[in-house]
């Protein structure tokens, strides 16, 4: 075990040793999370390294489109402002005084506090639909789609240079 990763989780080699390997635990881990929804701290990065070993077996990836991402919540929600797990604990009053390292189960249980606050509270607009309900909503405000090219084609420059040219008096002229 790298230091520098030993310092943030705490797990050492020796504790590790008698651990089963992912691919020991796939199966189980699929069907713990069957069809849910997925909230995840970071998704991007955490399903990066869950992808990358369901690769490894020669299973399919979590689909990006499955996870509820609150740092990208908590980014929306409170611009410029820190979006790591402490500070959002800080913010909403969420005692998080156990969490001395990076630990799974500690780390979820204070991100399900989070999420609800994220999502509207613990009772977001004093609405009664049930929990899915809830987390399809916040999923639904990031559409997934597919990555797009960035630069124009033959078709869209020329389009862009036609209306360029009926600009009167363009700033970047003046």
């Amino acid at each position: 075990m790298p230091a520098g990763a030993f310092e943030i989780h705490g797990l050492s080699d020796e504790f590790l040793a008698d651990k089963p390997r992912f691919g020991d635990v796939a199966d189980g881990l699929l069907a713990f999370v069957g069809e849910s929804v997925l909230v995840i701290h970071n998704a991007l990065f955490d399903l990066g390294f869950l992808n990358a070993e369901f690769a490894r077996i020669g299973r399919a990836p979590l689909p990006e489109a499955r996870a509820i991402d609150t740092v990208g919540l908590a980014r929306r929600r409170f611009p410029g402002a820190p979006a790591n797990l402490d500070a959002l604990c800080r913010r909403f009053g969420i005692d998080n005084a156990a969490r001395t390292k990076h630990g799974a189960l500690l780390d979820a249980e204070l991100l399900a506090e989070v999420y609800l606050e994220l999502i509207g509270g613990r009772q977001p607009s004093l609405g009664l639909g049930s929990a899915r309900e809830v987390a399809t909503e916040s999923r639904e405000e990031r559409p997934a789609r597919a990555p797009r090219r960035h630069e124009p084609d033959a078709e869209e420059s020329a389009a862009h240079a036609a209306f360029v040219r009926k600009l009167k008096n363009p700033v970047w002229q003046g």
